[in-house]
């Protein structure tokens, strides 16, 4: 199982970005995809998930209205659109498979986890 997240960069308060993370070794399509992010010193935060089977979207309160998920089932990647970016955005964001419905909004264990890419929002 590979997931490599790209996308991340630095960007000012009120910006965008968009995270793509390309997977491999499983069937993309059969499971539900989340996003979590850890700042420095901070435990790992849900961020947002996507169901597998009709693509629907949950997304913590701290992001919603502001990021937008989605994935592509035929190109096996996973999607995080990010806009009016804060600065307490700022973050290593994961992509991560969710293995049961138990992590469906909160972050699996880091067996799941892709390497992660950074993302600083400041001024």
């Amino acid at each position: 199982v590979q997931l490599v997240e790209s996308g991340g960069g630095m960007v000012q308060p009120g910006g965008s970005l968009r995270l793509s993370c390309v997977t491999s070794g499983f069937t993309f399509s059969s499971y539900a995809m989340s996003w979590v992010r850890q700042a420095p010193g901070k435990g790992p935060e849900w961020v947002s998930t996507i169901n597998s089977d009709d693509a629907y979207p949950y997304y913590s309160e701290s992001v919603k209205g502001r990021f937008t998920v989605s994935r592509d089932d035929n190109k096996g990647i996973l999607y995080l659109q990010m806009s009016n970016l804060k600065p307490e955005d700022t973050a290593l964001y994961y992509c991560t498979r969710v293995p049961s419905t138990f992590y469906f909004i909160r972050p699996p264990p880091k067996d799941y986890w892709g390497q992660g890419t950074q993302v600083t929002v400041s001024s």
